[in-house]
């Protein structure tokens, strides 16, 4: 078996490997059952719209810290100040309309649990969907979303298939 292209595109003198493949081996494409922790992942494919995978995994920790631990109750209650040292932390990407993003989608998960009792059992009520099908639903929904953004959120957390190749050992895991 060989790992997936994600991990041989990395090449392991390069220091930012083991972070890569701890990834790869341990979260791309797993299903996420705790709802802060699917809204972080969704937090940091928004943040890494226009930059690197390398980049959201180098600062990961910084968002967990600054974003409450992900807590979607918590971020969903943010205020003016909230906003104002998100865009000053050097730990996550200071972009306000990812900041934003991220209160209003957290806001928005709040509505959403009242109907469907979590993130996840939103997400599992309408799965399976194709693509096409996911993004309409995301951008009727959510800010700060777009096809690469919700493809990935919805393939690393095992709503769409092609995280992993066949012959990778981590895909026979998932299975």
């Amino acid at each position: 078996m060989s790992y997936c292209d994600y991990v041989n595109n990395n090449p392991s003198e390069l220091p930012d490997y083991l972070l890569h493949k701890h990834y790869h081996d341990h979260q791309y494409g797993f299903q996420i059952d705790d709802d802060d922790e699917l809204f972080g992942r969704f937090i940091l494919e928004i943040n890494q719209a226009g930059l690197s995978w390398t980049l959201m995994l180098r600062k990961q920790d910084g968002f967990r810290k600054a974003y409450s631990d992900f807590s979607i109750e918590k971020i969903a209650a943010y205020t003016e100040e909230d906003r104002e040292r998100l865009l000053q932390d050097p730990g996550i990407i200071r972009n306000r309309l990812k900041i934003n993003a991220a209160i209003v989608n957290a806001q928005k998960i709040v509505e959403l649990k009242k109907e469907y009792g979590s993130f996840k059992g939103w997400l599992n009520a309408y799965h399976p969907l194709t693509i096409t099908e996911w993004l309409k639903l995301f951008k009727k929904n959510f800010k700060f979303v777009g096809g690469e953004i919700v493809n990935e959120f919805l393939m690393s957390t095992g709503y769409l298939p092609g995280a992993h190749s066949v012959g990778c050992p981590v895909y026979v895991e998932i299975k």
